[in-house]
């Protein structure tokens, strides 16, 4: 059973993941060499709890564990039945993290990466117990959004899954197994499709970039929300996707390498919200205004979904 978990990297997942398996009854110690990073996930975990108490997100009868936050790396794993690594998606980083743990940690420690893609075989080969490894991806914010994905390496162990699936069950959250090991897992890779296809739409001046986003959140995506993409092939019917497929994935974007359009945004500076302007511009008023406004609409939309509205 898992009980003491430590997080090592808390950048932007980590609070989120620390708030919430706190609120499971999971004692918590939350790394980061980084005392700014420390500091700024301290600051959010108000801000965290207060998303899981309007998600109706009770504590078990023992009540909520706690979080504690340390710059010490052998003081973080000691003791604790799972750690998960949160560190920056380069794999020379995350196996500079493995060799570390690796002395400081029992042979029964699962390690867990929260890679966003990276092939967990090939991470595997940075870890001495490589039977203990296993793929944990949060979705962002990781407090809110309850579908984790289960990825084995060619080395995890049945048992390690197993181990996992039923934690994050435990916690009332959503385990997604996969049955291969591939690039960007399936989130990302359906993510990716869609990211690709809509640049490449707003690069040949299709559409603006505010009317994609329109057509996106509530058409496919509103619908997306309530009925999968598997069920949604049966709710039009297979005849009817044969029939678009067959001239419309002809002409969908299937380009290999990045467009062009993201290439001059990232070369002038424009990188989004954390530069102040990407696709949009942002002042500081609005950054602020963002995050808790998407919280809110996030927490909404489950509870509907959960039919607790």
């Amino acid at each position: 059973m898992i009980k003491r978990v430590a997080i090592i990297g808390l950048g932007t997942m980590g609070p989120g993941m620390a708030a919430r398996l706190a609120r499971g009854g999971v004692e918590v110690a939350a790394y980061d060499i980084s005392a700014e990073a420390l500091e700024r996930a301290r600051n959010m975990m108000a801000t965290a709890n207060g998303v899981l108490d309007a998600l109706g997100i009770d504590a078990p009868a023992e009540g909520a564990a706690d979080v504690r936050f340390t710059d010490d790396l052998e003081d973080a794993v000691k003791g604790a039945d799972l750690v998960i690594e949160n560190v920056p998606e380069k794999e020379e980083i995350k196996a500079s993290v493995y060799k570390q743990i690796d002395g400081m940690i029992s042979a029964d420690t699962i390690v867990a990466s929260d890679t966003s893609g990276i092939p967990i075989t090939k991470l595997q080969a940075h870890i001495s117990n490589p039977s203990r490894m296993v793929g944990m991806h949060w979705s962002n914010p990781p407090h809110i959004i309850p579908m984790i994905e289960v990825i084995r390496g060619e080395q995890t162990a049945v048992e390690t899954v197993e181990t996992i699936r039923d934690f994050i069950r435990s916690l009332g959250l959503l385990p997604v197994l996969l049955k291969k090991d591939v690039p960007g897992f399936v989130e990302n890779r359906v993510l990716y499709a869609l990211l690709r296809e809509v640049v490449d739409l707003v690069e040949r001046d299709v559409i603006e970039p505010e009317d994609i986003d329109t057509c996106v959140s509530w058409g496919i995506g509103y619908k997306l929300a309530v009925v999968g993409p598997m069920a949604l092939l049966d709710m039009a019917g297979m005849d009817i996707y044969h029939s678009v497929s067959s001239f419309l994935n002809e002409d969908l974007c299937d380009r290999k390498d990045v467009a062009p359009l993201v290439r001059k945004q990232m070369d002038a500076g424009k990188l989004g919200i954390k530069s102040g302007e990407g696709v949009y511009s942002y002042t500081p008023e609005r950054i602020a205004e963002l995050q808790p406004e998407r919280a809110r609409k996030l927490v909404a939309i489950r509870r509907i979904l959960e039919g607790r509205d």
